[in-house]
């Protein structure tokens, strides 16, 4: 695949396991992966990416399903399916070189799957509001998305102002702009609304048995931090401690969706992460970074909409 003119972010298109799949593809380096969460795209990551791709490959997918992505024929909503698609995508790129890893909601089960599947392929993982606990239960949306009937009802009666209302809910002091939500409904199509049931109903995290215990081995092997927006009402704080990094960073005054709503934050963070994770591999730091875990408090009150 020719790649030109890469410091500024070019949208493609690539064949996966027969479905016709959208990404990003920005900057030169060390190849890093972004993984996007429901209902949204691969643009949740542009402003994180914009501080990023100075110094690193970037490289962001609609997932399956989402954004312009198709879905792969036979597709499975498994750990496994999910593992199985993140390792094709990488191939078709062409990509063999250990990567980082960063991830968002369903964008969670998708990598730390592949990275669990696949740890010699890592070389630094980055985990924002995610699932992948087996003793996680879903939420109130999730369990009514698994609910036949009242799951397509709930995705058929989805406004605009309903979903707008669920990112503010789930937001912390600096909102989502009312072009974000916009541009977010847009994309809630059809087809987006059909593959957040066919997720919700494929995923049981009780499924995640024995994987989270790898991947705990896993973040404590390699440059691992987590980033955490603790006003998330899907999936409580007390979940950031738990995928096995020496590193946690809590954002009190943070949603669920991070790298929306305090994007230099979280570039900061993981620009540090990035830098340890070369010096890991050519041997500059030979151990691991000291268990820390941090509070950020964020100035200002809630950003304009805009």
């Amino acid at each position: 695949m020719c790649r030109t003119g890469l410091q500024k972010e070019k949208a493609m298109f690539v064949s996966v396991q027969g479905a016709r799949i959208h990404f990003s593809d920005s900057g030169e380096g060390i190849p890093t992966l972004f993984l996007h969460g429901i209902p949204d795209s691969h643009t949740v990551w542009d402003d994180v990416i914009a501080s990023i791709r100075g110094s690193y490959r970037c490289i962001a997918p609609d997932l399956p399903g989402f954004g312009q992505s198709t879905v792969p024929t036979g597709f499975g909503v498994t750990l496994n399916g999910m593992a199985d698609f993140v390792d094709a995508f990488l191939a078709a790129l062409g990509i063999t070189e250990p990567i980082n890893l960063v991830v968002h909601d369903i964008g969670g089960p998708y990598g730390l799957a592949w990275a669990v599947r696949h740890p010699d392929k890592v070389r630094s993982i980055a985990i924002m509001n995610t699932v992948f606990q087996s003793e996680y239960r879903w939420h109130r949306y999730g369990r009514i998305c698994r609910t036949p009937v009242l799951g397509e009802l709930l995705q058929l009666l989805t406004s605009q102002s309903g979903l707008a209302q669920a990112i503010h809910r789930n937001s912390g002091l600096h909102k989502p702009s009312r072009a974000h939500i916009a541009a977010t409904y847009r994309g809630f199509t059809g087809p987006v609304r059909r593959m957040v049931l066919r997720l919700y109903r494929g995923l049981d995290p009780e499924g995640f048995a024995h994987w989270d215990e790898q991947l705990r081995a896993l973040a404590a092997r390699v440059p691992s931090l987590v980033i955490w927006g603790d006003r998330d009402t899907y999936i409580g704080n007390a979940f950031a401690g738990r995928f096995g990094s020496r590193q946690v960073v809590h954002l009190p005054q943070c949603g669920h969706w991070p790298m929306i709503e305090v994007p230099d934050v979280v570039s900061r963070h993981l620009l540090k992460l990035l830098a340890i994770a070369i010096g890991t591999r050519e041997g500059i730091h030979a151990d691991a970074p000291k268990a820390s875990l941090e509070r950020l408090t964020l100035r200002g009150g809630p950003a304009e909409a805009r």
